[in-house]
């Protein structure tokens, strides 16, 4: 069910809530936690989408503000999504124009659940310190996406310089698998210490960079960043040991193949992982992600001071 009301208040959106609650029962409350994403028209449907597919694992009320145009006089224009078209949450999509997109915080603050946990998520363009917005600063929780945004590797160093316990990425989220995938290798005898290592991946994936400052983080050898032409993504890691290497390499999605040495090649699943996969991971824990923050804060440095970066075309 889908009700608009143009030209409102978030005070009206609220009462209207009450209503289809009291009247339908439409509306429940057994939601976890508020999910406010913010977002422009162009990335907001495709937000909901994955918000709603979160949902499913972490019931929830759903706040999507989309910043229209800042010309023209200030309105509100809002629609309440349940049912069907709102996954296992309530969705309220508050679309501002005029003066109003400089302030979501006002929308958002009557519509709060009360005594429930706020995360605040930026699917594409995020603040320069999530922390530091106004819709941040009331949230345990702030996901960004530097894959999202026009420049990825500057919004990543954007990150690096306005952490806080709390913050996280989902360029960070989308390394699960591979860094899961790491560990089990080493994991399995000889237990030998990794001489270096090599990360691959797209020229702009910040992925590949975080992937690069967890290794030199936590296995304390140098690490090259391979920067690969003409791909978006991650291709391969590589750790050299005395017996030989580990190699992870992706090479038709989404499957990936693990060598071993003295070992037969095994083909491992490791497919590309869709926002709502990677939003509904993040949702599981709503404490600062303290690996995160090391290796944005520490890793990366250490990367940077103790191994390199080479440029290489992808071949396919």
């Amino acid at each position: 069910m889908i009700i608009d009301l143009p030209s409102t208040t978030a005070g009206s959106v609220g009462k209207r809530l009450v209503d289809l609650r009291e009247k339908h029962g439409a509306v429940t409350l057994g939601r976890v936690l508020t999910l406010v994403l913010i977002a422009d028209e162009d990335d907001a449907e495709d937000a909901i989408a994955s918000a709603n597919h979160a949902s499913h694992e972490h019931p929830c009320r759903i706040l999507a503000v989309i910043r229209g145009t800042s010309r023209g006089a200030t309105r509100l224009d809002a629609q309440i999504r349940v049912g069907g078209d709102a996954g296992a949450s309530e969705v309220i999509v508050l679309r501002t124009f005029g003066p109003l997109t400089a302030h979501p915080v006002s929308v958002v603050m009557p519509l709060l659940l009360p005594d429930a946990p706020l995360v605040a998520w930026w699917p594409a363009e995020a603040p320069d310190a999530p922390a530091e917005d106004p819709v941040g600063a009331l949230a345990q929780r702030r996901i960004t996406d530097a894959a999202c945004c026009k420049r990825p590797i500057a919004a990543l160093q954007d990150r690096v310089a306005s952490y806080r316990p709390g913050d996280t990425d989902l360029a960070w989220t989308r390394l699960t698998l591979w860094r899961a995938l790491l560990a089990a290798a080493l994991d399995q005898p000889p237990y030998e210490d990794v001489t270096a290592a090599r990360v691959v991946g797209g020229t702009d994936n910040p992925s590949a960079d975080l992937l690069a400052g967890w290794l030199a983080l936590t296995l304390d050898c140098p690490v090259t960043r391979t920067k690969a032409s003409g791909v978006d993504g991650m291709l391969s890691v590589r750790l050299d040991r005395a017996s030989g290497p580990i190699v992870l390499e992706r090479q038709d999605e989404p499957v990936a193949v693990l060598s071993m040495p003295g070992r037969t090649d095994r083909q491992v699943a490791l497919p590309r992982r869709s926002a709502g996969e990677c939003l509904a991971e993040e949702l599981r824990r709503l404490e600062p992600d303290d690996v995160y923050g090391d290796v944005l804060t520490t890793g990366l440095e250490i990367q940077r001071e103790t191994g390199k970066v080479t440029r290489t075309k992808a071949r396919r």
